[in-house]
């Protein structure tokens, strides 16, 4: 019965051997494609075609009609390029999109270790464990005030990149290899502002950089040098805001054990009187202020 359906019907059932083959002629069918497809697109960025002519006009069969001049020899040429006839050169768009991928990658390190956040953030984290309180106020609150912090101080720095390298860019006025040049000046500035002295030293000397002027200086120096001073300018904050609340914490311990009541925790005792303490002379008013001006900016 099976031999007679196949002979009315036509056709052969589709058996494991011939369904592999089918799906090896699909799989490099779409090789095939993709490749063609690759090879189409990879052209340079400028690229010069030559047209030659269609055809020739075909000769006059009457004397009296003059026939027309030969075509020129040299033929026409089309140019097409990405930055245009006069343009200055740039790299190209795919360059161009890689660094600002990577720039985008690398931008939460470049606010955190470039900017005044890293001082800023480690203040107010040292502000809230001297007070005794290490969940209030938030992770959140602390970093999103120290962002803010950050870009109130920074804004002058952000205005003259704007200026100086942003809009001459777009307008055109600049390659995007100029811009970048351009940008990292103003942030350099900053940075050396609040770096030590010592600690450029040090940089140059692990380095071995021959003697360098403060303008020449690479930025694989400036950064890490400027992240160690805000390090040490940030504990020496921290210290001196613990004093006030370790003065509170010798007080109360005193007293409990003048009192006899060395069971209980004079942290739990304390607590109360350094935020009263904190309150009254307005301190996030006081920690804030300081911070803004221990910037030289």
């Amino acid at each position: 019965m099976n031999g007679l359906h196949v002979a009315r019907t036509g056709f052969m059932p589709f058996s494991p051997s011939s369904t592999g083959r089918l799906l090896f002629w699909i799989f490099n069918g779409c090789l095939l494609l993709i490749a063609s497809l690759f090879l189409a697109t990879d052209t340079s960025a400028q690229t010069s075609f030559e047209l030659s002519p269609a055809f020739e006009a075909p000769a006059s069969e009457d004397p009296a009609v003059e026939a027309p001049p030969p075509a020129a020899s040299t033929p026409l040429r089309l140019n097409i390029g990405l930055e245009g006839a006069s343009g200055a050169g740039d790299v190209s768009v795919a360059i161009q999109l890689v660094v600002v991928m990577t720039l985008l990658t690398l931008a939460p390190s470049m606010v955190i270790l470039m900017t005044s956040f890293t001082r800023i953030v480690i203040v107010l984290g040292f502000v809230r464990t001297a007070i005794g309180v290490p969940s209030a106020p938030s992770n959140q609150i602390v970093v999103g005030l120290s962002l803010f912090l950050t870009m109130f101080l920074m804004g002058p720095v952000f205005n003259r990149v704007n200026t100086e390298a942003l809009q001459p860019y777009l307008n055109k006025e600049m390659t995007s290899t100029q811009a970048l040049d351009h940008a990292t000046g103003p942030i350099k500035d900053f940075m050396l502002k609040q770096t030590r002295t010592r600690d450029l030293e040090f940089f140059l000397e692990l380095g071995r950089f021959p003697p360098t002027k403060i303008a020449d200086l690479p930025l694989r120096v400036v950064v890490p040098a400027f992240v160690i001073s805000e390090l040490q300018t940030a504990f020496q904050m921290g210290f001196l805001l613990f004093l006030p609340f370790l003065v509170i914490d010798f007080l109360v311990s005193s007293v409990l054990m003048a009192l006899g009541m060395m069971m209980m925790p004079p942290s739990i005792v304390s607590l109360p009187f350094k935020l009263l303490l904190f309150v009254l002379v307005d301190g996030w008013h006081l920690v804030v202020k300081s911070l803004v001006n221990s910037f030289h900016v």
